[in-house]
């Protein structure tokens, strides 16, 4: 028989630092980044509570004293939301959402992390189903079977992209004609804006600037694109289509170089200047799989890299401005996949695949581990952390 997945809570050591929410993908600034300060642990971090539940690799997020899961519901073809009180672990309500029949690769279960705003739920299923959720009890508001209504064909991994919101807006790479991303009235559901014609990709989207300069950043199956939030007007394109059209990694932004990487074609660095891009670098050796790149300063990158063949994925730092490699650490992190994040004093927190958290001082000369425990079984899900405490979901 299966094991059950498990949601799991852990104390983490922190030092004065301010507590702050996990409300969507790659949390409070979509970049991996905390404010909150963890210290090296001597002893294992402690489990203050776990929960099972369903099937998935959609991360947990956390907002307003609640904890947010996306699975399968156990045996049907529909999906679930739970919210569970964020101290005690007590489940609050549990909300089903349909969808239409998956079954695919490494488990057929949600991959898309939800988005909280403003007392609102919002997720992204596996075949493609938007939904709107209240916050506080679970009740839904609305709900968009997007590939349905924009005759768009489901991925080979199933739908795997998390819904950004931002405004009075949420943004989805649809991957239909006409209709390749899509902006939806955050309160109604109803469409605000279509455009381009671009496939999907397994990637979620990012929004940078601000005010006039707002823009939203979307690697689509052809490449990547910035369109403006208000009305859906292209600013530019930069061709970068994976050989495979398995692009995951959520684009970053260091400085005014943006990242985008895929299995196939490796890493690229583009200048941003007002509607203008150009290719500052490119390391075809650099293909992150599904583990997003996190910045340290303006001058480093540290990212994992993942191959289908090598099934070794690698922890590597490298020189923002031109990409070059200046370590790699020797042994693996994980099969295909590691999980970064930032905390407030610049270290970085390591899930490796495995289920090994590790705390490590970014140091540009040479790796440097500070802490290391095991906290879970196998995990592709994201961590959050949020309020003092590390969320973690993995595959018991």
């Amino acid at each position: 028989m299966k094991s059950p997945l498990a949601l799991t809570a852990l104390v983490l050591t922190l030092s004065t630092a301010p507590a702050a929410d996990w409300p969507q993908w790659l949390g409070p600034r979509r970049d991996g980044s905390s404010e909150e300060i963890v210290a090296p642990w001597k002893q294992a971090p402690k489990i203050f509570w776990k929960q099972p539940v369903g099937e998935g690799h959609s991360a947990p997020v956390v907002a307003g004293g609640k904890v947010f899961l996306f699975s399968k519901v156990a045996d049907k073809d529909d999906e679930q939301v739970e919210a569970f009180d964020a101290v005690t672990g007590k489940r609050i309500w549990s909300q089903t959402c349909q969808r239409g029949a998956f079954k695919g690769l490494f488990g057929n279960g949600p991959r898309g992390t939800p988005a909280v705003d403003n007392g609102k739920v919002y997720t992204l299923g596996i075949t493609g189903v938007l939904t709107c959720l209240n916050a506080a009890d679970g009740s839904r508001n609305w709900q968009v079977d997007t590939l349905k209504q924009y005759r768009a064909a489901n991925l080979f991994f199933g739908v795997s992209g998390s819904p950004l919101v931002d405004g009075n807006r949420v943004f989805v790479n649809v991957g239909g004609k006409g209709a390749s991303i899509v902006a939806f009235d955050k309160t109604t559901g109803k469409e605000a804006w279509k455009a381009l014609d671009d496939k999907a990709s397994y990637s979620s989207p990012i929004a940078i600037g601000k005010n006039d300069t707002r823009l939203l950043i979307f690697l689509t199956a052809k490449g990547l694109v910035g369109i403006a939030p208000y009305d859906g007007s292209v600013e530019w394109q930069f061709p970068f289509q994976d050989a495979i059209n398995e692009s995951s990694t959520t684009p970053v932004l260091v400085g005014d170089l943006l990242l985008g990487s895929s299995i196939t074609l490796g890493c690229v660095g583009i200048k941003l200047e007002g509607t203008k891009v150009s290719k500052q670098w490119l390391d075809a050796d650099l293909t992150c799989y599904f583990s997003t790149p996190v910045a340290v300063g303006k001058d480093h990158v540290y990212l994992v890299t993942g191959s289908i063949l090598s099934k070794q994925a690698s922890l590597h730092c490298i020189e923002a401005a031109t990409g070059k490699k200046l370590w790699t650490r020797k042994d693996k992190v994980g099969t295909y996949h590691a999980s970064l994040l930032r905390t407030g004093d610049n270290k970085l927190l390591l899930l490796e695949e495995e289920g090994n958290l590790v705390l490590v001082d970014p140091n540009p000369q040479e790796y440097r581990e500070l802490a290391r425990a095991k906290i879970c079984g196998n995990t592709w899900a994201h961590p959050a952390l949020a309020n003092g405490r590390l969320y973690v979901r993995d595959n018991r």
